[in-house]
């Protein structure tokens, strides 16, 4: 699936900044993909990016308009599909990461063959998976995991990706969601994959490789949030990783949009990750914890920093605060 470039990235009427993270990731690691953003009235959230309409952007250069949003169930929402078509009309192709296809709703699907467009499902695979086997892979895998999903995931294996690639490493990102996707990476979308395929859709983006390859494998989910622990299982023994990073926010209190549960306690979500991950590599050992420490500030999430390190005697950083050097350091 090949989106052509440059992207104006939607926004729809989100007043969250989670609700955004598609549109802001690709902002934030290909800003030279992007145009500008658009939103509707409703819209509290900016990227800081230009915003424009459909209509200057084609003008400007725009290609692909990219649906940037997640929500809970991954619907399209009724209020983003005249900005769709506005788009389709100015000729721009359209692209989503969302569990709804946009070719199963007949207003956009007819309105892209009408003005000659493309429209692409992301999220959805199309060729065949194969059952995992757990089989030793050659190469090397650090997986990203949290206590819970929208910690920092995809923001971390980016960050520990281009961190080791300046420092020479033989690398390369596996993105398992929509936005890594979208920003032109390699991988697949676990979560649109049949259960008993997870573990093998997982060994076969990450194949066996040169002895010093590493392959930085995006995490989803939480094994202690309930809605997705089972993609995190599947992720966990088909990444049959070497490594595990935790991510996890400092602050959160609640699993996201289930407040009836706590986030685990760090030190058992580690030990719990570990343990799944034994079934296919039962010398896998925590690298280091990304810290997310947008609630607590700079001040108190940098002195948290400096206490996690001392209490599980690894790496530990905010992506956006310290950087990764001092985790990529140790590898």
């Amino acid at each position: 699936m090949i989106l052509q470039q440059p992207f104006l990235l939607y926004l729809g009427d989100a007043t969250s900044p989670l609700a955004v993270k598609t549109s802001r990731g690709i902002a934030q690691w290909r800003p030279d993909l992007c145009i500008g953003e658009y939103s509707n009235k409703n819209c509290t959230i900016s990227l800081n990016v230009e915003q424009m309409t459909p209509e200057v952007a084609k003008k400007k250069g725009a290609k692909t308009f990219i649906v940037g949003l997640a929500n809970s169930g991954g619907k399209i929402a009724e209020s983003w599909i005249s900005d769709i078509i506005i788009a389709l009309e100015q000729g721009m192709d359209v692209a989503s990461g969302l569990h709804q296809k946009l070719v199963d709703i007949e207003i956009i699907r007819n309105a892209a063959i009408e003005h000659g467009c493309q429209i692409h499902d992301v999220r959805h695979f199309t060729g065949a998976i194969p059952v995992g086997t757990g089989k030793k892979r050659s190469g090397k895998r650090l997986l990203t995991v949290g206590t819970d999903c929208s910690v920092g995931k995809m923001y971390t294996s980016l960050a520990i990706e281009r961190e080791m690639k300046q420092q020479g490493f033989d690398v390369e990102f596996k993105a398992t969601g929509q936005s890594g996707l979208l920003l032109g990476a390699s991988g697949i979308c676990v979560d649109a994959v049949v259960a008993d395929f997870i573990s093998g859709a997982i060994e076969l983006i990450s194949p066996d490789a040169a002895p010093e390859h590493w392959d930085i494998i995006e995490g989803q989910g939480s094994l202690f949030n309930p809605s997705f622990a089972g993609v995190s299982t599947g992720l966990l023994h088909g990444a049959q990783s070497d490594l595990i990073v935790m991510c996890h926010e400092a602050g959160r209190q609640f699993i996201k949009d289930l407040e009836g549960y706590k986030l685990p306690d760090l030190k058992q979500c580690i030990e719990h990750n570990l343990t799944v991950g034994r079934l296919t590599n039962p010398n896998i050992k925590l690298a280091g914890i990304s810290l997310n420490c947008r609630l607590v500030g700079k001040e108190k999430g940098l002195a948290m920093i400096k206490d996690l390190e001392k209490r599980f005697g690894v790496p530990c950083f905010d992506p956006i605060l310290t950087g990764v050097k001092n985790l990529v350091d140790t590898l």
